[in-house]
């Protein structure tokens, strides 16, 4: 892994660009976002997910996935990520059944200065029956794109996902019972091959969302199977983009929460490589609804994945003077914190952090608190009989630089501290409680 100064010199060297700044997982916090697709496009990610939506009167099966359009968002440092908005909606394509809210995982990819997303949907008449996947295409990454009239011919089934190999020539990979692949023509809109099944990974439990990419003349076909009850991200090998494949190994096990689905890509960016994947963050109790997350990801030397741990805190640096939201933790004590949503009726209004004992602790990892002398720390927080916060840089044995007194109350309270002999830089970040009273802590932040 990269130091935290190698990072702060690759991240200053971006460009910002943002409405919708988020450094912590889920990476999209105002919508539901599942099954990312992530590609580097002109030195900027952009993310192309499928769209959650809880499902109402005529409008999708209660109980069930409702997905009826696709947004697009990108990001010059994953950390701060802008919505560029519905860039395709089933009503607007002419052989989607519009009734059938089924756009499920998307993929895109860039040929020739055009950019060729492709989806998949359920297919009306005369078109037939079933899902099948269609492009549409742009001169942006970000749109606007033109859907095709017709889906591609030969595919029945979803997510599809696109490689082009360092000969040029480009494969479509999708699943429908199995995992299937294709050779594609140069116009990116027929099969230039018939589907081959391919049929070297696990033979039992479902398997689908496969994405492939290359690294070091090793071919990585990753999928979603279904070893037990839930999904695990999963990966086999090849020497070459239709195998065969062989099976290697376990990305991420499941969710240790039962959040059903999972769904993967795989880019590098800035000499790293990142993990994009999804859980039911905002939506813990339905796992119809889910949130897309970041997490580095690394390899061993013989090319194989090491297993992702999934964080919360995510990747990126997160910038001192934004607010800072401590419950997407890098690590917190044993005993005397927790974390829960402000509001159990609206949870896109986000987390917060509880403290209920003296010395219990957060710590949020690779904060950059600038050049310039950190002066104040703000708090937005809430404690009905008061209490007193503490603040450290780098772990909780570091010398204490602020202490927040926060008065006693009912309602929350953005509160004030100076700060003194703080260090410069990045540093990890801890937040610690003094005494044993209830202190609850939405955010933080510094000027």
């Amino acid at each position: 892994m990269k130091s935290l100064k190698q990072s702060a010199l690759i991240i200053s060297s971006l460009i910002l660009f943002s409405n919708n700044s988020i450094a912590q997982n889920p990476i999209i916090q105002d919508q539901f976002t599942a099954d990312p697709t992530a590609r580097v496009f002109n030195n900027r990610v952009y993310v192309f997910p499928s769209h959650d939506i809880p499902a109402q009167p005529g409008r999708g099966r209660a109980g069930w996935f409702v997905m009826e359009d696709y947004h697009v968002f990108s990001s010059a440092n994953l950390t701060d990520w802008t919505d560029h908005g519905v860039i395709v909606s089933q009503n607007k394509v002419n052989w989607v059944d519009s009734t059938t809210f089924s756009m499920w995982a998307p993929d895109c990819i860039e040929r020739n200065g055009k950019f060729y997303f492709y989806f998949p949907a359920s297919m009306k008449q005369p078109f037939g029956r079933g899902s099948s996947v269609g492009v549409a295409i742009a001169g942006n990454p970000a749109g606007p794109y033109i859907p095709q009239q017709e889906p591609i011919k030969g595919i029945r089934g979803i997510d599809p996902a696109l490689f082009i190999d360092k000969d040029g020539q480009a494969y479509i990979y999708w699943a429908g019972g199995n995992i299937f692949a294709a050779k594609l023509r140069d116009n990116m809109l027929e099969l230039a091959s018939d589907p081959i099944v391919v049929t070297e990974m696990p033979s039992k439990g479902l398997k689908e969302g496969p994405f492939l990419f290359e690294r070091n003349g090793i071919y990585y076909m990753t999928y979603p199977h279904v070893q037990n009850k839930t999904e695990r991200l999963e990966y086999a090998i090849a020497d070459n983009p239709l195998g065969p494949f062989k099976f290697t190994g376990v990305i991420m096990d499941e969710s240790p929460t039962g959040c059903w689905t999972n769904h993967q890509s795989m880019i590098e960016y800035g000499n790293q490589w990142y993990l994009f994947y999804h859980h039911n963050d905002l939506s813990p109790k339905f796992d119809k609804n889910r949130s897309i997350r970041i997490d580095s990801l690394f390899f061993n030397a013989d090319g194989t994945i090491r297993k992702v741990n999934p964080t919360l805190r995510g990747v990126g640096l997160t910038d001192a003077t934004k607010e800072i939201q401590i419950d997407r933790f890098s690590h917190i004590s044993d005993n005397g914190a927790a974390i829960m949503f402000i509001d159990s009726l609206n949870t896109f209004k986000g987390w917060k952090t509880t403290f209920n004992g003296s010395d219990a602790w957060v710590q949020y990892n690779a904060v950059d608190f600038g050049s310039s002398k950190i002066k104040k720390i703000i708090v937005r927080a809430m404690s009905e009989k008061g209490g007193i916060l503490l603040l450290r840089q780098d772990n909780l044995q570091g010398k204490i630089v602020a202490e927040i007194k926060i008065p006693a109350g009912a309602d929350w309270k953005t509160v004030e501290a100076r700060v003194s002999k703080s260090k410069k830089g990045i540093h990890h970040l801890v937040l610690s409680s003094k005494d044993s009273g209830i202190t609850e802590i939405d955010w933080v932040t510094f000027k």
